[in-house]
Formats: C-alpha cells, sequence, structure tokens
C-alpha cells in the first residue's frame, strides 16, 4: 500500500507501550492518598496518552486552566518516576514487528509528545528501543503533536525526506502532525484512541488493529 517507504516512526504510549498501568497508578496514587475511593485502571485508559493532562482528568475532574494543576501536575509526575516501568510493557507483537521492519532493511524511531525527563529514562531502560535510530519527546523541539516539527526532527535524525517516513499512532494527533509533516499515517487502533474511538473522522491513510498487521502495509515499500 506505501511505496518509497524507507522508515517507520511510532507513537510511544498506546502504540508501542501499554504504559496504561503505570500512567494509572500514579494518578490513584493521589486520589488514594486524599482518602478518595481507587478507581479501576478502565477508567485511565483511554486517556493514558494524554499523559498528566489526561490522568488528573480522570482522577479529578480537573482541566490544565485549573489553579492547582500545576502543584498536582509535579505530585503525579513524581508517582510516575518512581514507577514508570514497573508495570509498562511492549504490546504483543511490537518486538516481533520491530525486529521485522529492521530484517527488511527500514529503520524506524519514536516522535512523543511524553517529555524527554521520561522518554528518556524509560526507553533506555527498555531494551525493546536499543535500535531506534531517533527518539524524540514532547520537548526535544520548540513544539509537540499535533505540529508537525517532531516528526520534521525524527526525519532529519534518520536523514530522511519526511515522505519517506511513515507515521504510526493511536490519537487524532499523531493523524494530523503526520499529514502536516507530508508523511502517510496509520491509526493504530488497538490503542487508546484519546477516548474518542471513531478513527473514521481522522481521515488516516490506514488503520491497524495489532501491531503486526503494519507488516503487510508495507509488504510492496521500496526499502533499501
Amino acid at each position: 500500500m506505501f511505496h518509497g517507504i524507507r522508515a517507520v516512526l511510532f507513537d510511544l504510549d498506546g502504540t508501542l507501550i501499554d504504559s496504561a498501568p503505570d500512567l494509572g497508578a500514579a494518578a490513584d496514587q493521589m486520589r488514594v492518598s486524599r482518602n478518595l475511593p481507587s478507581l479501576p485502571l478502565d477508567r485511565y485508559r483511554p486517556m493514558a496518552g494524554a499523559g498528566a493532562r489526561g490522568m488528573l482528568g480522570v482522577a479529578f475532574g480537573i482541566t490544565p486552566d485549573h489553579e492547582e494543576f500545576p502543584a498536582l501536575r509535579e505530585e503525579f509526575f513524581r508517582n510516575y518516576e518512581q514507577r514508570m516501568t514497573q508495570d509498562t510493557f511492549a504490546f504483543d507483537g511490537v518486538a516481533q514487528l520491530l525486529d521485522q521492519l529492521r530484517a527488511r532493511g527500514f529503520a524506524w524511531g519514536v516522535v512523543t509528545n511524553k517529555s524527554m525527563r521520561f522518554t528518556g529514562p524509560l526507553t533506555q531502560a527498555m531494551p525493546l528501543f536499543a535500535t531506534a535510530g531517533a527518539v524524540v519527546g514532547g520537548d526535544s523541539t520548540p513544539f509537540s503533536k499535533p505540529h508537525p516539527e517532531p516528526l520534521l526532527e525524527a526525519s532529519r535524525r534518520l536523514g530522511l525526506a519526511p515522505g519517506e517516513c511513515l507515521y504510526v499512532g493511536d490519537d487524532e494527533r499523531d493523524v494530523v502532525a503526520g499529514r502536516a509533516a507530508g508523511m502517510p499515517t496509520v491509526a493504530a487502533t488497538y490503542g487508546y484512541l484519546g477516548g474518542t474511538p471513531d478513527v473514521d473522522r481522522w481521515n488516516p491513510d490506514a488503520r491497524i488493529s495489532s501491531p503486526l498487521d503494519l507488516l503487510g502495509l508495507l509488504e510492496n515499500s521500496a526499502a533499501p
């Protein structure tokens, strides 16, 4: 389906790794410490891709314009730092997908809105990311998705034109950013989806329901 692709860029949370258990636990710890009842993981999971904004929205029903949000966000960050890889794992099929991409000559990388404060230690702690050619966090450039700059930065680090890169993500922002960067996009429908699972309105170039589905889309691509 895709031709001339030489690299695949991925969103992180909800696309390569299931970090919802650790993100949700970090927020829920804040509820419990305030004598509020614990919430089940399935309340947090759909918004895990939105980071602190999503987790604090579920835990306390607040938005970033709330006066207490900055202090609560830092408390959440500290909780999360203490358990980033405790219950976080790659989705089934991701390791095999990355092995197959490399075997077929594709480069790969990560473009996430998670800040490097967390992206750096997390990717360094997980052997899965040892072969990534680029890891771009939410603060690696002056902009974050849906702005295209993080994706353009990843393509520069890989030494490729944007159109030679495919972007895979589980949020509408990923599709918007990829389109703005001139990259074809694939929606990972097994991910968190930002609580809005109507992927049709995102208008991605393709969709996959499991990581290994991506290989079929790249079957005839002109990878070196």
